[in-house]
């Protein structure tokens, strides 16, 4: 029996890169849902973007009312040109 199925992943929580794609592959190894978040305190980096797409995760960066998020959703459309 499984006590969850999904996990919030808030790589400024976890630390580094590194310890974030160990996170992820550690729920990925039990079949638990992965989903990449960012903090309140919100900047325009948008590497969680590409990290979100880098593995496969789904992602959480709340409605497109502010400039931090959209700058992260714009970067996912950016992702999207150079992939197809």
């Amino acid at each position: 029996m499984k006590a969850i199925n999904s996990c919030i992943i808030k790589v400024n929580q976890i630390g580094t890169i590194s310890e974030t794609l160990d996170a992820i592959n550690l729920a990925n190894k039990h079949r638990i849902t992965t989903i990449i978040s960012h903090r309140g305190g919100e900047t325009m980096d948008t590497t969680i973007a590409d990290l979100a797409v880098g593995t496969s995760t789904y992602c959480k960066f709340g409605g497109p009312r502010r400039v931090e998020r959209m700058a992260k959703y714009n970067r996912l459309f950016e992702i999207e040109k150079e992939l197809s």
